[in-house]
């Protein structure tokens, strides 16, 4: 996996936050939950898919390929808040939960088990130099 530099790596933390307060703070009807939802969700998919991966892992392709899914439906679900928010589309009720309860069972799977899988073949890499 491609490290993110520090500004990168800010910027993904800042995201994630926003994202959790303004998912969190969006029950309460709070119009700028919104707002802080869909800034985070963008700042945290964009870093997100900054971080790619270049080997040749067919587990962590797969993986990756699923985060990135995980990411996409994060910001599907400010646009699903935007059209119950806003009343447009067909989404004007609890759509938004179901997309992401998605995202985050996607996000959550992908961020314990791609560490793992490159801890793996790290171990694979190191075995094989002895």
């Amino acid at each position: 996996m491609k490290r993110l530099n520090k500004i990168q790596n800010i910027v993904f933390i800042t995201g994630a936050v926003l994202l959790l307060i303004g998912a969190a703070t969006f029950f309460t009807g709070w119009l700028y939950a919104f707002y802080l939802y869909t800034v985070g969700a963008c700042a945290f998919s964009a870093m997100q898919l900054r971080a790619g991966y270049e080997g040749d892992n067919f587990v962590i392709r797969r993986l990756r390929g699923q985060q990135v899914i995980g990411a996409l439906l994060l910001v599907c679900t400010a646009f699903f808040m935007a059209m119950r928010i806003f009343d447009f589309g067909f989404a004007r009720g609890q759509e938004w939960v179901v997309c992401l309860a998605v995202a985050c069972v996607l996000e959550l799977y992908t961020a314990f088990r791609i560490p793992a899988e490159l801890e793996k073949e790290e171990s694979r890499k190191n075995n094989n130099k002895f």
